[in-house]
Formats: structure tokens, C-alpha cells, sequence
């Protein structure tokens, strides 16, 4: 651990972030006030820096074990806590742990003990079952989108977990789900609710849309959408892996740039379609409900439900991926005459949208490189903006968003440098170590 422990302004100030939204606030001082939490707020409003902040504020430097342990549905919710934390730069050792990757690595991650340990739900459990880690200085639980973890059957984890864990002073749930049961194993005898989902400012700025298709097959006016929204970014939400290669195929065959996003990819394949989609190689994401919430995406100015969720709860967790914090954004329900509308889409009564032709997106300025080297080798993204400026001759304006991860990074360069450049930076020594460089 690092001597230097940083000041919450100091925090915010290298998030880039000038001032905390009012849920935060509210969550910050009900975190050091009561002992049970249970944190309401949609998608894509904070909540991971509301409880990070004053867990970080109550851990103890003279304690090399872990302190704090953060549970949650999934790999990709896991990774991007794990970030968020390292780039708050606390002098606070995380790490997450997850399946999909060998459980050595894990094993390596948990060895020089975090004071924050982020993991999966079944991932956790197991490493609890091995007695991996000591627990008595575990003070903190967070089970963050614990309906999530519940629906998708982790509840004898959850269960096992809790018992494990003897000493948890504080607990804190999160959600972005209104009215979900907690389960009576949870322990809770008079939790603080904050609740920001009844009646938030999101739900004025968002405009529920109504498309068409006069065919079945609804590909040519999936089109025709794409082309009357221009050259925007958003998700295309599917219900099926079938449909989402159906559609890859179909938009490839259009020349449209896209990435997809489902369960059935590798997690590498996963991570990487996510950095392209937020530094901009990609515009759209096809994906199913795994990209509905817990995962970090840029501003979204739309979404397309390409097939409509069988519950409302997911239909409302897409719809938060656009017009979030205040920003407008528009959800279009494609749909053809045949097709059964749920009772929670019928009484929306949604406005139609009349398609203008317009054009198609443009494909994307950016693409992506890969870089050998990362946080572990002490390499820093201003080691990384300084290779890229002072050997390969790229203008401020050529170079786009840099992602240091633990043993490598990745960078967005305009595309028509890509060429040029490689040969320049490839090879090339950042701190001490030569870097191979190469896209993605």
C-alpha cells in the first residue's frame, strides 16, 4: 500500500469530477451514519463512487488484510468497480475476482492482500469455501445490484457468503430495481433506504419511440432507423444469440461499424468490445440484457429494442442505458403488426416515429490499439500520450481515450494515422520495458 492517502477532493479532482449529484451526497452520509444501507438510483447515476467514497474514508492503513468485500452479478460490473478504485488512486490496494479466467490468477490477485476485494458472486463464494483470505477484518459488505445476483440464482452463494462472514459491521445493498424482495438471510433489522428511482429527473428527459415494420423480418426497417438517426451511439438490445449473429452478419453486409456484446463470448472478446464502444471505434453496441446495467458505457443518445424484454424491470434497466444524469436520449420499441406487445408497452402508449431517410452512420474515425504494458510496469497514461506524441508525431487531436489496465492498455488513434504509426511506436520503451504495439 501506498503511504500516500489521498483526500476526497484530491479523489474527485482526478476522476475529473468537480462536484458530487445529490444522490451521492445523500449516500455518502447515510454510509457513515447507519449500518444498513439499501441504495435505490438507475442505471448509470454513481452509485459505485456513492459507496466507495466513505468505504474508502473508514479503512484502516495499519491493516494489511482485506477490509472491505464487494459482491456483484457479474465479471464486467467486477472489472469496472476494480477500475473506478485504481483510478481514484487512494494508495488502497484492489482487486476483483471473477470466473471465466483460471482460478490461479485469482489466487495470485488475492495473495498480497487488497483492502478491497471486488468479486462475483459464485467466484467469492468458492475463494470463502477454501479460506483463501482471511475474513476477520472484513468490516464491509456490499452487495451491489443484489437483485441481479438473486435472479440469476446465486441465492445460495449470497446465503453462504453471509454466514460466512461473522464480522460485517456495515452492510450495503444497491439496486436500480423498485419493490425487490430481500431476502430475510440478509439480516437486516432496520436498514436506511435511499431511494432515487421513484420520480427522477431521467424520466422527462427520455422519449419513448414507436417504429413499424410492415414485415415480419424486421432487418430493412432496422435500416431505416439506423439511417433516420444518423451517426449516433446506442445499443441495439436483442433477446436471442441467434439474432444478435443475424443481425452482425446483416449490418456487416450494410457496411455499418458495430461490436456485440452477449454471454456466450469469451470475456476477453467482451472487455475489448467494451473499450471500443466507449472510445469510440465502435458507435453501436448489439447486445443482449447483459449490457442493460452494470456495465461502464458512454453516454448513449439512443437505444433500439430490437425485441421487447418479457419483464418491465428490463425494459426500464435498457431504457436507462440513454437519458441519463439529465442528458436526453430516445428508446424505439421496432415492432411489426403481428407481434404481441406486453401490457407494460401497451399502456405507454407510445408515440410513432415517422422515418426520414437520411444516411446511414458514418464508420468511425478511431481505432484501437493494443500496448504490452500496463499498470504493473508502473506505467502511467501520461508515459503512454508521451510515446505517442514524441515518437509517433500524432497531433493532440490524432490521439483519443487511453485504458491502463493491470498488465497491458488500450488507445484510440484516428485511423488514418494507423499506418504511419505503428511501425514508429511499436517496440518502443515505456519505464523499462519494450512494448509491443498493435491493433486490435
Amino acid at each position: 500500500m501506498s503511504n500516500s492517502i489521498k483526500s476526497q477532493k484530491a479523489i474527485l479532482s482526478k476522476l475529473g469530477i468537480e462536484k458530487l449529484n445529490e444522490m451521492q451526497q445523500e449516500a455518502q452520509l447515510a454510509i457513515h451514519s447507519s449500518d444498513e444501507i439499501i441504495l435505490l438510483s438507475p442505471t448509470g447515476t454513481g452509485k459505485t463512487l456513492a459507496f466507495l467514497l466513505p468505504i474508502i474514508e473508514n479503512l484502516d492503513k495499519n491493516i494489511e488484510e482485506i477490509q472491505a468485500l464487494i459482491v456483484v452479478p457479474s465479471r464486467e460490473l467486477a472489472i469496472q468497480i476494480e477500475q473506478v478504485m485504481r483510478e481514484m488512486g487512494t494508495g488502497f490496494k484492489v482487486n476483483a475476482v471473477y470466473g471465466g479466467r483460471a482460478g490461479s490468477k485469482d489466487r495470485l490477485e488475492i495473495k498480497h492482500r487488497p483492502a478491497v476485494l471486488v468479486g462475483t458472486m459464485g467466484r467469492i463464494a468458492d475463494h470463502l469455501r477454501r479460506e483463501a483470505f482471511e475474513t476477520k477484518f472484513i468490516k464491509t459488505l456490499v452487495l451491489d445490484e443484489f437483485d441481479k445476483s438473486l435472479e440469476i440464482g446465486f441465492e445460495g452463494e449470497m446465503k453462504e457468503i453471509l454466514n460466512i462472514l461473522p464480522n460485517i459491521d456495515k452492510k450495503i445493498l444497491t439496486s436500480a430495481t423498485q419493490g425487490v424482495q430481500i431476502p430475510s438471510f440478509v439480516g437486516l433489522k432496520n436498514p436506511l433506504t435511499i431511494d432515487y428511482l421513484e420520480g427522477n429527473t431521467k424520466s422527462s428527459q427520455l422519449k419513448l419511440k414507436l417504429v413499424i415494420s410492415p414485415i415480419k423480418d424486421k432487418l430493412e426497417t432496422l435500416l431505416e432507423l439506423l439511417a433516420h438517426i444518423g451517426n449516433e451511439n446506442g445499443i441495439i438490445f436483442c433477446n436471442y444469440k441467434d439474432s444478435i449473429e443475424r443481425i452482425s452478419n446483416f449490418l456487416s453486409e450494410n457496411g455499418i461499424s458495430y461490436g456485440t456484446f452477449f454471454g456466450g463470448m469469451e470475456q476477453v472478446e467482451r472487455e475489448r468490445a467494451l473499450i471500443k464502444f466507449r472510445n469510440g471505434t465502435y458507435k453501436i453496441l448489439l447486445a443482449t440484457d447483459l449490457a442493460a446495467r452494470g456495465i461502464d458505457v458512454p453516454e448513449l443518445n439512443f437505444i433500439i429494442h430490437y425485441h421487447l424484454p418479457q419483464r418491465n424491470e428490463e425494459f426500464t434497466h435498457r431504457n436507462g442505458r440513454t437519458a441519463r444524469m439529465n442528458t436526453k436520449g430516445t428508446a424505439y420499441v421496432l415492432h411489426c403488426e403481428d407481434e404481441y406487445l406486453p401490457d407494460f408497452i401497451d399502456e405507454l402508449n407510445l408515440d410513432m416515429e415517422k422515418l426520414t431517410k437520411k444516411q446511414l452512420p458514418n464508420s468511425s474515425k478511431w481505432t484501437t490499439l493494443y500496448i504490452s504494458g500496463g499498470r504493473k510496469d508502473k506505467i502511467s497514461k501520461g508515459d503512454i500520450a508521451g510515446l505517442f506524441f514524441k515518437q509517433g508525431n500524432l497531433e493532440k487531436e490524432q490521439l483519443g481515450i487511453i485504458e491502463l489496465k493491470n498488465d497491458c492498455a488500450f488507445v484510440s488513434v484516428k485511423k488514418e494515422m494507423l499506418d504511419e504509426l505503428l511501425p514508429k511506436v511499436n517496440n518502443q520503451k515505456l519505464k523499462k520495458k519494450k512494448v509491443r504495439v498493435s491493433a486490435v
